[in-house]
């Protein structure tokens, strides 16, 4: 890659660009996007203390092309504290670079830092190009299945 990349933590400004990104990512994954409504939230989420969403984007020189989420969460099962990574997405132009593995170490270290157990994950069973670059870093598939249920009227 001939231009400059670089992968920076994001703060509540950048609610803008994490909700571009996220409908974009929505998109892709076939799913409902309302996110676009809740900026404030997002930058609030961002910006707590602590926070309780962290997030990173990659640039491109002054272009984002992608971004990562994740919470850092407790597990009743294993007794311990671990990271969910929410996303990981990288502009389809910009696939193949390396900016996924990017991000994905970037949260990876955060997440030891945080003193995390473990990380989790999901992504969607047709995506087989996603499924193979997280097998190749050495993440195990676990077959559950996930819900969701609206509380919003």
């Amino acid at each position: 890659m001939q231009n400059r990349f670089a992968v920076r933590r994001a703060s509540g400004e950048d609610a803008p660009v994490l909700l571009a990104l996220g409908a974009e990512h929505a998109a892709f994954e076939r799913l409902p996007h309302g996110a676009g409504k809740r900026g404030a939230a997002l930058a609030s989420a961002l910006e707590g203390d602590p926070p309780r969403l962290h997030a990173w984007i990659a640039f491109v020189d002054a272009d984002s092309v992608g971004y990562a989420s994740a919470t850092v969460d407790f597990s009743t099962l294993d007794g311990t504290t671990y990271l969910h990574m929410d996303c990981l997405y990288v502009r389809e132009r910009w696939r193949g670079h390396r900016i996924g593995l990017e991000l994905w170490s970037t949260v990876r270290a955060f997440a030891k830092t945080r003193g995390c157990s473990a990380m989790q994950w999901q992504t969607p069973s047709w995506n087989v190009e996603a499924a193979r670059f997280y097998r190749r870093l050495g993440a195990n598939e676990t077959a559950k299945l996930r819900y969701g249920l609206s509380l919003m009227d």
